[in-house]
């Protein structure tokens, strides 16, 4: 036997229940993914619309109308901020509650006039049109997961797509005034979408976190913690196996008495050496390029189609920043040297143009410091080797 309209929102009530303590149970293990949080609350204002929605269609009383409508509004306010939590990382709560605001006072009004039909009009039509805002918010962040946010966007589309149903089909009717809980078969049909797409929703959620923590447990082994920049395996994993023509270049850069900073200045100013060195990487990183720290106060960057000349100007570019950052932020004179080095013609490996570079790097550090060194791209000799910049007008 079928169950009857009202028992049916019981049955949505109970798998909200359900899905907003598996929410909150993800996020007491996992603290820092507060979105989990949001859309857990999100999920207790759909049991409280669900409980509240069944009173007013066994007792059809306009408060219970009014605590209905504004509890699903309040509840879809509150996932549209978890939605954009997610992508952001910001706090929900200023766009939850606007999106709540403006949608009470858009679905709540009519009903002090006795129209509730149009107030249940205007409520599909809001609630269609949140769920839509949401499923936009996810797929704008759909790299962290593509298959799991379609997943997840398909579920809501679904949903709101029956809202949109109910909506048409009171229009159809005509219906500005309700005797009860409009009982046809878009609603049915709404009320079968929210019973299989509310698990659905819950299960894409759990994926999609579970597919985040794995990038991002990921991505921190492949980047360095103080700077930010790809690790020594990152880069390897990335260009350890390309063959480097000669239109490839790789410069490689070690802070000049470094130890000596960390000697006289303390291990705090040498870590924040290292990271105005990475932000001067990061003011002259281009699209395509790599910039990564090797270990130390050495970093490396990996340059396609690229020139020589071009080569050595990215460097001393680079140099000539650091310098300045670390003046200006710290108050002392910081260099630094490098070491370019292009591939061959014939291609040779990663770790050989490295090799190279390398070469180049102690030919500056040999030749005094503060400088760069540019190798030949035939021989491998050093082609070119610039004056410090201390030195310059």
């Amino acid at each position: 036997m079928l169950l009857d309209y009202p028992s049916l929102l019981v049955a949505i009530g109970f798998s909200a229940v359900c899905l907003s303590a598996l929410l909150f149970t993800a996020w007491m293990t996992a603290r820092a993914d507060r979105y989990l949080l949001t859309c857990a609350i999100g999920a207790l204002l759909v049991v409280c619309h669900a409980f509240t929605y069944a009173a007013y269609a066994n007792d059809p009383q306009p408060l219970l109308l009014c605590i209905g409508f504004g509890f699903l509004m309040v509840a879809l306010g509150v996932l549209y901020g978890a939605a954009r939590q997610f992508r952001t990382g910001r706090p929900p709560w200023p766009h939850a509650v606007s999106v709540a605001a403006i949608s009470l006072a858009i679905v709540l009004p009519p009903i002090s006039g006795g129209y509730d039909g149009i107030s249940a009009i205007l409520f599909n039509a809001a609630a269609a049109t949140i769920i839509a805002l949401i499923a936009g918010e996810y797929w704008r962040a759909r790299q962290d997961a593509p298959v799991a946010i379609a997943g997840l966007c398909g579920f809501y589309l679904f949903i709101g797509s029956t809202f949109v149903l109910c909506g048409a089909v009171l229009v159809l009717e005509g219906r500005l005034v309700l005797d009860g809980a409009p009982s046809n078969w878009a609603e049915h049909l709404n009320v079968i979408s929210a019973v299989i797409g509310i698990p659905g929703v819950g299960a894409m959620t759990m994926i999609l976190n579970q597919s985040r923590m794995t990038q991002l447990h990921k991505r921190d082994a492949m980047t360095d913690p103080l700077t930010g920049l790809f690790n020594r395996r990152a880069l390897f994993d990335m260009v350890g196996a390309m063959a480097m023509g000669r239109e490839i270049a790789v410069i490689l850069f070690d802070i000049d008495h470094f130890k000596a900073i960390n000697d006289a200045r303390g291990h705090a100013t040498g870590d924040r050496v290292i990271a105005l060195f990475a932000r001067a990487l990061r003011q002259h990183l281009g699209k395509g390029q790599l910039a990564a720290r090797l270990g130390g106060e050495e970093f490396a960057l990996v340059l396609g189609d690229i020139g020589p000349q071009t080569a050595l100007a990215h460097a001393e570019a680079v140099r000539t920043s650091f310098a300045q950052l670390a003046m200006a932020e710290l108050g002392m004179a910081c260099t630094a040297s490098a070491g370019v080095a292009h591939g061959q013609a014939t291609g040779r490996d990663f770790e050989a143009t490295l090799n190279a570079a390398d070469q180049m790097l102690y030919k500056a550090k040999r030749g005094g410091r503060d400088r760069t060194a540019l190798a030949g791209q035939d021989a491998g000799e050093a082609g070119m080797i610039t004056r410090p910049s201390s030195s310059r007008p």
